[in-house]
């Protein structure tokens, strides 16, 4: 086992900062504790150069601000693995994004090794070492962290570092390393942007099925949702679930007594809440009324469009050697779908951009859809 060193002061912490500063190559994870919380509570941060493995305590240091200006620093890659939710962290705590950022799912996926490998079997793959998973649902956030926990974290970042050089060969000999830098790159976008309670309406689910005029209910309650769960740190359905914002919308109880008999909604969301959403819903501004939810699905060519898109994705990747999921998700298909039936107003789908426009632009061009 690679010797750690466990910092838990800011003066500990400042000499180690100083030498990955020099570093070119700086591998990253972090541990943290999401349950009923809208923000995850960081526990552990990870950090590896090569030459020193760290683990930062961010519950006993206060002041982070030197390890967030590293994260951002051009001359340092920093290397992740899966980090969707390292990006959360970073983008909450921080207030930054790493750049350049290389994610070495991302990476092996488009090196030929499978979509969504997770870091054990990418261990497993490269090095050949089967690692220990008996501490994934620690709590990082109590004290003492044990010797076991400690080695557990130490190691999700020790072996990304050893199996780093061979990924990259592999990438960099199919001309695919930059595509790996933009692909993780892209993964932090929009993150530092706070989310849009004026939009928050259209993310609650089946909000489809609902009138204009429901639909000017449903966007005050949902934007009053996300205030409380951001204010409050509490996850969204903890708050109030989709389901009874849409009987909400759908009912438009105008007082406290009639929200209290709605059966859509739980004892706890009609005893904290429903004064609330009862002066919201009597509160509506009918007179600028949302869009209808447009749902791409059920225009009548949409089934024959996709099923054609997918198959012409499908065939590409398999020669290209690329996981469907990552050329060409359902999300991307329909993206693309969007723009070419909106008249081919706005940016670019995702599908014509980068290395996957370099991939399918012309066959896309030609197809008939």
């Amino acid at each position: 086992m690679q010797d750690y060193l466990y910092v838990d002061s800011s003066t500990a912490l400042a000499p180690v900062l100083k030498q990955y500063r020099q570093s070119e190559l700086l591998v990253l994870d972090t541990e943290f504790v999401r349950t009923r919380t809208y923000y995850a509570r960081l526990g552990l941060i990870q950090a590896y150069d090569g030459h020193t493995l760290t683990l930062i305590d961010p519950v006993a240091i206060e002041d982070l601000s030197g390890f967030w200006e590293l994260l951002t620093a051009p001359h340092i890659t920093k290397l992740l693995h899966s980090c969707s939710e390292d990006l959360e962290v970073f983008a909450h705590d921080g207030g930054i994004q790493p750049a350049p950022l290389l994610d070495s799912q991302i990476a092996a996926g488009l090196a030929g090794q499978g979509h969504g490998l997770g870091y054990a079997k990418l261990v497993q793959q490269y090095l050949g070492v089967e690692l220990d998973k008996g501490e994934s649902r620690t709590d990082w956030i109590s004290r003492p962290l044990t010797q076991s926990q400690l080695v557990y974290a130490a190691n999700d970042v020790l072996y990304l570092y050893r199996l780093f050089p061979e990924l990259k060969q592999t990438l960099e000999q199919q001309g695919r390393y930059q595509w790996a830098l933009e692909e993780s790159a892209r993964m932090t976008e929009g993150r530092l942007t706070p989310p849009d309670r004026e939009t928050a309406y259209l993310k609650v689910k089946n909000a489809f099925q609902l009138s204009t005029m429901e639909l000017a209910v449903l966007k005050g309650l949902a934007a009053w949702r996300l205030d409380k769960a951001m204010k409050k740190d509490l996850a969204l359905g903890f708050v109030m679930k989709d389901h009874a914002l849409i009987a909400l919308a759908k009912k438009q109880p105008r007082t406290v007594n009639d929200v209290m008999r709605l059966k859509e909604l739980t004892d706890q969301e009609k005893r904290f809440h429903a004064k609330d959403v009862a002066n919201i819903i009597a509160d509506t501004d009918y007179s600028r009324l949302p869009e209808p939810v447009d749902v791409l699905a059920l225009k009548p060519e949409y089934k024959t469009a996709f099923k054609t898109l997918k198959g012409c994705l499908e065939q590409i990747a398999q020669e290209e050697d690329v996981p469907l999921e990552m050329l060409g998700s359902k999300r991307h298909i329909n993206e693309y779908l969007g723009w070419l039936w909106n008249a081919k107003q706005g940016d670019n789908p995702l599908l014509l951009q980068g290395w996957r426009g370099q991939l399918v632009a012309e066959k896309l061009h030609n197809l008939k859809v």
